[in-house]
């Protein structure tokens, strides 16, 4: 387990160091996943190590939202403060969302 979350951590920092280097406008991490999927990919499979580890950190991947509860609860007062604006923008961003993602469909399609 400690191998395969070395190599997931390695990939992530190849991709943080490929986005400094190259000053690339996407995630570090999202890079060398990028990277990790195009090694799999070559190599066919997934090693069961790396599977397993991965499974297990998806399986916990609910923690991740534990940060993004507190900084709601933190900043309550200024979310009731600026509803209006937050809804909008929530409602806008889920409306275009859908409608990109049934013109991606709808090209894929064909």
């Amino acid at each position: 387990m400690l191998a395969a979350l070395t190599v997931l951590l390695v990939y992530q920092l190849i991709g943080e160091v490929l986005v400094q280097l190259l000053a690339l406008p996407v995630p570090g991490p999202v890079v060398g996943m990028l990277l990790l999927f195009v090694t799999l990919l070559a190599r066919g499979s997934a090693p069961e190590s790396l599977r397993t580890t991965a499974n297990g950190l998806l399986a916990h991947l609910s923690l991740l939202f534990v940060p993004a509860g507190v900084g709601v609860m933190l900043h309550f007062e200024r979310l009731g403060a600026e509803w209006l604006p937050i809804t909008v923008a929530l409602v806008a961003s889920t409306v275009v969302t859908i409608g990109v993602a049934a013109l991606v469909m709808r090209a894929l399609q064909r």
